[in-house]
């Protein structure tokens, strides 16, 4: 069985080789429990919605000790000006002590960027500010058109036990030789271990339980964990380490995640 920490997944047609967990910045995450994370094979750093100060700590602690080429750095910006973009990738560059990202991730996109603003990220590309471009949004149905424009090499989505629709609109849309795929909000923030739809009859999920179910899917890539506390990522580091979910147990996720749905 795969260790879905140490084996790495390549992100589509990139030149990134990433451990099948991801890591988020939104929930502040101790530095050490990310650095662990890291050397356990979670390399993947998701400096997204809110750019905490304890991940930017982490990435600066692992570039010092001379890993920076077994990081993978995403920044993640919501402005949509041209203007906004440049600012915001270079501040968060200084931020971080880094001359560049792996990759700049252009967030909540429910239709395509301003042209304006796709010049300008190719400009900074062209200068090496950053190596691959990413796009994230909720309109799942934009995204086969998005597969078509080649300057996109990762999409970031919303996929859960009960929010499955991407099986539908996304993922028998892509071509061959699709981008990587990257999930958020694998737990349905925490709906599907703790909402009150659940019957009494039914385990609940832990959190490691909803990224094995996301991860199990073919399309998936990466999945996003961003616990608050050391012992939830040293939990998630375990429960991740387990692999593939058996069909039993992806029957019994998805049975959760219709109870939470409905």
């Amino acid at each position: 069985m795969s260790n879905w920490l140490e084996d790495k997944v390549r992100l589509g047609k990139t030149e990134l080789f990433a451990g099948r967990l991801g890591l988020g910045a939104s929930y502040g995450t101790p530095t050490a429990s990310l650095e662990q994370a890291f050397d356990a094979g979670c390399n993947y750093f998701y400096w997204g919605a809110l750019r905490n100060s304890k991940m930017a700590a982490a990435i600066r602690n692992i570039v010092a000790r001379g890993k920076r080429d077994e990081l993978i750095v995403v920044i993640q910006d919501f402005r949509r000006t041209s203007s906004g973009v440049e600012k915001s990738l270079r501040q968060g560059l200084k931020k971080l002590g880094l001359d560049y990202a792996d990759i700049l991730l252009l967030g909540w996109y429910n239709k395509s960027p301003k042209p304006k603003v796709l010049d300008t990220v190719e400009k900074m590309h062209k200068q090496g500010v950053f190596r691959y471009l990413g796009i994230s949004g909720h309109n799942r149905s934009v995204f086969p058109e998005f597969a078509k424009d080649l300057r996109y090499h990762l999409f970031q989505i919303r996929y859960n036990a009960a929010n499955r629709g991407a099986e539908r609109d996304l993922f028998p849309h892509l071509p061959k030789e699709r981008p990587a795929i990257v999930a958020f909000q694998a737990t349905r923030r925490m709906s599907l271990g703790k909402s009150r739809k659940i019957p009494a009859k039914e385990k609940r999920p832990k959190a490691g339980d909803c990224y094995r179910f996301a991860l199990t899917n073919p399309f998936v890539d990466v999945v996003i964990t961003a616990p608050s506390k050391a012992s939830q990522m040293e939990e998630n580091l375990v429960e991740v380490a387990k692999g593939t979910m058996t069909e039993e147990e992806m029957d019994w996720m998805r049975r959760i995640g219709d109870y939470v749905y409905e």
